[in-house]
């Protein structure tokens, strides 16, 4: 019996870990070897949001990015979340800009899967029934993710309904996204079965996070339920908050009587790389955790929650992270249990900072709370279950009053491809203004100059050479190796 495995090393582990902080680098260092492994799909951070934070944080250019993974893993299946926002917290852009960016993407060869998370997908069907055709249209394969999540709402029947509605948009791959980590074992066996019967011959993979220690022992009980393609990550990207470790998902696996398709030689190196990278960055490493049942309390991601550190220790507060979760669990209650997953997870975990920082809960409302008690998010998004009270007082705010009105005035392509520079721009340079408002952090990203690269294991003598540049003081280096020497000398040494 075979066993596959999607890679989410490069987006997901690195969200869940590293805060999203994975630069070009980082990916160009060990690519080769993941191109080589046999990952049936390998996740690749060339989503808007992903864009974003590398412009703005690493001030490296995005679209290089995307030509590298194709570059250097041209056979491997590249997987990314797609969707009709390009931006998840922002509202969504004219079709026609959707469906140029991901079509850049195809043609640069970064992007071959598309996976959309149908914990919305009422609102899919509703507003965006164009975006799954498109996405198919530009010759993607379609993965569509059924959230998992523990509320009064998310019993057997409602997943074996929405498994059906999935079904209904023939995606080549459905998976469990359980974001929060919170699958057991006794709830897998009672939920998994219903999601394979339910899918009609589609393949089921299973997508979960090591949040509460059992993400390992979910995995082999999925394998026995009939599940046959699991997501992975390389250490150090793996465990914690992140996926369970190809190595050891591979290792029981084979105690299960299975054939892991994946090449283990090939990831070693990719292993050492990266944690060389963590150490030399000061990176976080992931390691198995203890269990952790108050995850089962607030539910929100680990991605979220890595997200959330990184910003409250910018803020100085980092002290207050677990006020903050705490606060999240009310405002969940209170918004009718929405699935804790992008965007829902991020604007609730924001809105519960603001309301921690002010002192004063639903002082000052962000406009994503606004558009989700008007609905913009869909019926299975929980509104529908609000707290009655938070809801009066959130739409007769004068902002919903403005939100509404610019929804119904919404900009045109024309208009938006104008305001950022017109046809004199370049497809890539449109876009890229439009993720980031405009060309300033751009201008920033542009001086800084090249990214920086990380050398590996195969190339010792550069690395070596690399790091003595720092050293002004080294006159001369003489390296020795058998029969064979090699002196370089610095002529601007002190």
């Amino acid at each position: 019996m075979d066993v596959h495995f999607i890679d989410t090393t490069f987006r997901d582990g690195a969200q869940s870990l590293w805060a999203g902080g994975i630069r070009t680098g980082m990916i160009e260092a060990v690519a080769d070897h993941m191109e080589r492994a046999g990952f049936d799909a390998a996740e690749v951070p060339v989503g808007g949001n992903y864009m974003k934070k590398l412009v703005r944080d690493s001030k490296e250019d995005p679209w290089e990015l995307a030509r590298l993974v194709a570059r250097k893993m041209p056979n491997t299946v590249k997987s990314s979340m797609a969707g009709a926002h390009v931006i998840p917290f922002e509202a969504p852009p004219p079709r026609e800009l959707v469906e140029l960016f991901h079509a850049r993407l195809v043609e640069i060869g970064a992007l071959n899967r598309a996976q959309l998370t149908s914990n919305t997908l009422d609102q899919t069907k509703r507003s965006f029934p164009w975006i799954i055709p498109a996405f198919k249209n530009l010759g993607l394969k379609i993965a569509l993710a059924l959230s998992y999540s523990v509320s009064p709402r998310h019993t057997d029947e409602y997943y074996a309904q929405k498994t059906r509605e999935v079904v209904a948009f023939k995606p080549d791959a459905i998976y469990l996204k359980d974001q929060g980590g919170l699958l057991t074992m006794d709830r897998a066996r009672t939920l998994l079965p219903v999601i394979v019967q339910n899918a009609n011959g589609v393949p089921v993979e299973l997508h979960s996070h090591c949040t509460t220690g059992l993400a390992d022992l979910v995995y082999m009980e999925a394998i026995k339920l009939g599940v046959r393609t699991l997501h992975t990550a390389v250490p150090p990207l793996a465990n914690a908050s992140s996926q369970p470790s190809v190595f050891s998902v591979a290792r029981n696996a084979r105690h299960l009587g299975c054939d892991p398709k994946i090449d283990e030689k090939e990831l070693r190196p990719v292993e050492e790389r990266l944690y060389a990278i963590a150490k030399q960055e000061k990176l976080p490493v992931g390691a198995p955790l203890e269990y952790d049942y108050g995850q089962y309390v607030h539910q929100v991601p680990g991605g979220v929650i890595s997200n959330l550190r990184h910003q409250l220790h910018e803020m100085r507060i980092a002290h207050r992270v677990e006020e903050v979760i705490e606060e999240s669990i009310q405002v969940r209650k209170e918004l009718g249990y929405p699935i804790m997953i992008t965007p829902h997870s991020q604007f609730m975990v924001t809105q519960s900072a603001i309301n921690v920082a002010t002192g004063q809960r639903y002082k000052l409302v962000i406009d994503e709370l606004i558009l989700f008690a008007q609905g913009v998010y869909g019926e299975d998004s929980g509104y529908t279950w609000m707290d009655q009270n938070l809801k009066d007082s959130l739409l007769g705010m004068p902002r919903a009053k403005e939100l509404a009105s610019r929804k119904k005035s919404a900009i045109t392509f024309k208009e938006l491809r104008d305001q950022m520079g017109g046809p004199g721009v370049s497809d890539e340079e449109f876009l890229l203004r439009y993720i980031m408002k405009g060309t300033r952090e751009i201008e920033a990203m542009r001086a800084a100059g090249r990214p920086r690269q990380y050398f590996g294991a195969t190339m010792p003598l550069l690395t070596l050479l690399r790091e003595l540049e720092k050293c002004g003081r080294v006159r001369f280096v003489h390296v020795s190796r058998g029969g064979s020497s090699l002196s370089i000398g610095n002529q601007y040494s002190a």
